[in-house]
């Protein structure tokens, strides 16, 4: 019997909420499934009640999870290496958080390759990276823009570009009777009003305040009582904005705006974009977005700043699936580790006009814009296609690099001339 290929994963716990854990999970059971691969992975990025392994009904020893506080330590990576004789590192998320992974490389590639699922949100090209993706044997890339950065600033890279997908068999349209019946039962505040929802982690760059305090405005225009607003997030996320305080300030809090506070099942989100009008992502700076794809894979149409991997979801470059606000303004911002970004904001007036032009749409038109949406996610995001491509490129990156014994194409060294 062949040895399965051990593959070690650094990224959120896969069974998180987040947009990486979710495909993170998605990557490593679409593998899994092939019966040729086993995972140890680290899942890092929330808060663990206790540090024992978990193991999993349906994949047993295929499948450890061991949680981690952060994404994990030099000496935990050597372990897991060792112990488990690791053939392939895969591992997602910002660059920001993979800095000291890169400080050993050369320990890790001497013996096992490495895979970096990677999502860069903006322009202009981020030079200071450079170092990080030729630190990888292949740079795997979430969006168009990521994918025109990794290749512009590191050429000759191993670079393929495969976009996230959301899991067509959950995120699909409902019957209407059924979405009713959720509604009624669970939110009934909302019966009667066009539903707008959101759905992020509540984050300065998300904007949930802005959104909330234009969302007033709009809402005064129309009238209160005909519109809604749902936030599936934390209010009181110590990362972003008190909401709470904002939509009493505002007068919002009688039912106009509402949350959704705790973890839910992927059905009952899949119910809720269901009943939306529309989804809304108006962040200033987006790699993907994966929430606004589920709302297209519901059949309901979204509204989008046009940044980072946002753009590729709300037009194909010909047909629209729902509407894309550009940017007012683009600033360069930047941090120590990142030295400078665009920053994309919108303007007030563009976004209220957007929320105008969709309650305004007959309901004929909102599903025929939904429609296109569905289409789009099936031709361009199809998730057995995600699954099958990562696949193909997991086994092809083992036969291309091997591990330990048979470990190839890495030197740990360059040969430069000196003039």
């Amino acid at each position: 019997m062949n040895k399965k290929i051990k593959v070690l994963v650094l990224s959120d716990h896969p069974f998180s909420p987040s947009g990486v854990g979710t495909q993170t999970k998605y990557v490593m059971e679409a593998c899994l499934k092939t019966g040729r691969y086993s995972f140890v992975c680290l899942g890092g990025a929330i808060k663990h009640q206790n540090y024992d392994p978990v193991k999993t009904e349906e994949w047993g020893e295929d499948l450890l999870i061991f949680p981690v506080d952060g994404y994990g330590n030099h000496d935990i990576v050597r372990s897991m290496l060792r112990n488990h004789k690791v053939d392939i590192v895969w591992f997602m998320t910002d660059p920001r958080f993979w800095g000291w992974l890169w400080e050993i490389e050369n320990e890790i590639r001497s013996v096992a390759p490495m895979i970096y699922y990677h999502v860069w949100d903006n322009y202009p090209y981020p030079k200071f990276n450079e170092v990080f993706y030729r630190s990888c044997d292949k740079v795997v890339t979430i969006s168009k823009v990521t994918d025109d950065l990794v290749r512009a600033v590191a050429p000759g890279l191993e670079v393929e570009y495969l976009p996230h997908a959301v899991n067509q068999e959950i995120f699909r349209p409902f019957p209407e009777d059924i979405v009713d019946e959720f509604i009624s039962q669970t939110i009934p505040s909302m019966e009667g009003r066009t539903m707008f929802f959101w759905n992020n982690r509540n984050a300065r760059r998300k904007q949930s305040g802005t959104l909330i305090w234009w969302f007033s405005e709009f809402a005064e225009k129309v009238g209160k009582e005909n519109v809604g607003l749902l936030m599936h997030t934390d209010p009181k996320d110590q990362n972003g904005q008190d909401l709470q305080v904002i939509i009493h300030q505002l007068g919002l809090d009688d039912g106009t705006v509402m949350f959704s506070t705790t973890p839910v099942a992927p059905q009952v989100l899949a119910s809720l974009y269901n009943h939306a009008a529309c989804t809304i992502n108006i962040s200033d700076a987006e790699g993907f977005g994966l929430s606004t794809l589920e709302s297209l894979a519901c059949g309901t149409p979204i509204i989008v700043n046009m940044t980072g991997g946002l753009q590729e979801q709300i037009t194909d470059g010909e047909n629209w699936f729902g509407i894309g606000i550009e940017p007012s303004s683009k600033a360069i911002i930047g941090s120590q580790q990142v030295p400078y970004i665009y920053e994309d904001r919108i303007n007030k007036d563009d976004f209220i006009n957007a929320l105008t032009k969709i309650y305004e749409m007959s309901q004929e038109e909102r599903d025929a814009l939904g429609r296109a949406g569905l289409e789009h996610v099936s031709k361009n995001y199809h998730f057995k296609d995600f699954e099958e491509r990562w696949v193909k490129t997991m086994d092809e990156f083992h036969e291309k690099h091997g591990s330990w014994e048979d470990r190839k194409n890495y030197k740990p060294w360059t040969l430069k001339e000196v003039i």
